[in-house]
């Protein structure tokens, strides 16, 4: 078989698979070792056709897929992706660029540029903010914290809600940083009036919350991390794409005076896996903390950005190239018409959930999260869960909130309808 031929048997199943992944059990129905077990101990010696390939990616592997894709994965926060997006994958893979300096890849560097001043403005985002891309929010926020500590080196601590993301602990932990975690109001949202900045280099303020999308005060930290002479991260990995529509945008509030903020377009903006966006109004401070230029690296064209001066990674894929095909191929209106019907299904959810006796809504909904609980015990709320994912029917996830187990519905598939939501909510009765 020829290129051509192995191409567009692979983009037959890719089309194939996005057809039929709603029939298909959302969690893995596999034992632990069950797909090593399926596969030879050493690779092959000669070589094998690609149709073998795709062969045991439809009976060895696929069985042992969560189904990310799926329009019923509501766990965590979905992360789908776009046709024009998986397309764009297979091309930035042909390109196979490495940008590590502009010169290495002129067309990846600047296309990054583009692609993330075009989503700065439809998030609402201050003009002129350096923008580019790293891997995960994990990274995004550990090149922000390694630059605040760059700025402030005698002062060694990170103050963030008792709720922000476990990336902070990480990436403090990677800096040598203490995490000083500050209480939560009713609705989950950092307590601004307990906030010590006193020997603090940063403040990481969360713009939906991991557990229940809640959104810290972002600008009276901003004023406080002024007077204390701190950075201020916010962290708006799932939330911060609902700024894309303006009436999400109180919790904006303050935005344009942090230091650096993190949009995750692998979560909300249909693209594949991975596209952390990151932005800065300090630039600098990030090229203090990772510019590294051997003699090796050291062309003529140093005038240029070169990205890797931003961030720990210095060979960069070409992720931009998706990001660019999902902004063009859906545009601002179906953006926006996305995010819109998501908050829409979950506000359904959350009205299903108050008007069924025996259940309750455990926690305020911004977005597109609904946090809720039978009224029962930790231990029949955590069976309950378990029946539903085990039932392939879908997939939820948990948390804990004053010390009670919650279930939690995330709806953020590019490809869910109400009558997925109204599948789930059937399953989770029937579960009780």
């Amino acid at each position: 078989m020829s290129f051509r031929d192995d191409g567009h048997a692979a983009v037959e199943w890719a089309a194939s698979y996005l057809e039929r992944v709603r029939e298909l059990p959302v969690l893995a129905q596999v034992r632990p070792g069950e797909l090593r077990s399926r596969l030879p101990p050493s690779a092959p010696d000669a070589p094998e056709p690609f149709a073998d390939v795709l062969r045991d990616l439809e009976e060895v592997v696929l069985p042992a897929v969560t189904h990310w894709q799926h329009p019923r994965f509501f766990a965590y926060f979905a992360t789908t992706a776009a046709e024009p997006a998986i397309l764009a994958e297979l091309l930035a893979a042909t390109l196979n660029q490495v940008a590590f300096i502009w010169r290495t890849s002129p067309a990846a560097t600047e296309l990054e540029q583009v692609a993330l001043a075009w989503l700065a403005e439809l998030l609402g985002l201050p003009p002129g903010w350096h923008g580019h891309v790293e891997d995960t929010a994990s990274t995004s926020t550990l090149a922000a914290l390694a630059a605040a500590r760059e700025l402030r080196p005698d002062a060694r601590a990170v103050v963030c809600s008792e709720h922000a993301h476990a990336s902070v602990d990480k990436a403090a932990r990677l800096l040598g940083l203490e995490v000083r975690k500050v209480p939560v109001d009713e609705a989950f949202r950092l307590r601004a009036d307990a906030v010590d900045l006193d020997g603090a280099c940063a403040a990481v303020a969360t713009v939906g919350t991991t557990s229940t999308t809640s959104v810290d005060p972002v600008a009276v930290l901003a004023e406080r991390c002024e007077a204390a002479g701190a950075w201020l991260h916010v962290d708006a990995a799932y939330a911060g794409a609902a700024m894309v529509c303006p009436e999400f945008r109180w919790a904006w509030e303050g935005i344009e005076r942090a230091d650096s903020v993190v949009v995750n377009a692998h979560k909300w903006l249909a693209t594949p896996m991975d596209c952390s966006c990151l932005w800065t109004r300090r630039p600098d401070a990030l090229r203090a903390a990772f510019s590294l230029v051997p003699e090796y690296l050291r062309t003529t064209d140093e005038v240029e950005v070169n990205l890797s001066d931003y961030g720990p990674a210095l060979g960069r894929r070409f992720r931009a190239l998706k990001l660019w095909a999902v902004l063009r191929c859906l545009g601002r209106e179906g953006l926006q018409a996305t995010i819109r019907e998501h908050v829409r299904l979950a506000a359904l959810f959350e009205e299903w959930v108050r008007a069924e006796p025996g259940w309750q809504v455990a926690a305020p909904r911004p977005f597109s999260v609904v946090c809720f609980r039978r009224a029962a015990s930790d231990e029949e709320n955590a069976a309950i869960l378990e029946r539903v994912n085990a039932s392939g029917e879908a997939f939820l996830s948990h948390t804990v909130l004053d010390g009670r187990y919650v279930l939690r519905l995330a709806i953020g598939s590019y490809r869910t309808t109400e009558d997925d939501v109204r599948r789930a909510w059937d399953v989770l009765r029937a579960a009780v």
